[in-house]
């Protein structure tokens, strides 16, 4: 089971930290892909880190902001969110897969998390 938290109500220019926790297996043997759905829009990858942790993914959209990291002692895939803008609003999931072509490609994910809600506004 993946589950995604650390959702919450923050102004523009503040900071989140989104977890995804698993239990029953260990994330050390997957991918992990960050996601978010928008109100109104499509469901879109826009972070990613290797079993490695070496060279993260990160979209256009969210470079130089999020930043993506694993601590393997907590079994645990954290998202550290700065400079949050109104347009990151969204809800947040995280998902686990053996070997994604594509960080982005949604359906090579093999577990997904519920999702977390993250609003930025002031």
């Amino acid at each position: 089971q993946l589950q995604a938290s650390g959702g919450g109500l923050v102004q523009p220019g503040g900071s989140l930290r989104l977890s995804c926790a698993a239990s029953g297996f260990s994330l050390d043997y997957y991918t992990i892909g960050w996601f978010r759905q928008a109100p109104g829009k499509e469901r879109v990858g826009f972070s990613g880190i290797s079993r490695s942790g070496g060279n993260p993914f990160y979209a256009d959209s969210v470079k130089g902001r999020f930043t993506i990291s694993r601590d393997s002692a907590k079994n645990v895939v954290y998202l550290q969110m700065n400079s949050l803008k109104p347009e990151d609003t969204a809800v947040y999931y995280c998902a686990a897969g053996t070997n994604p072509s594509r960080y982005t490609f949604q359906d090579e994910y093999d577990f997904w998390g519920q999702g977390t809600l993250v609003t930025v506004s002031s």
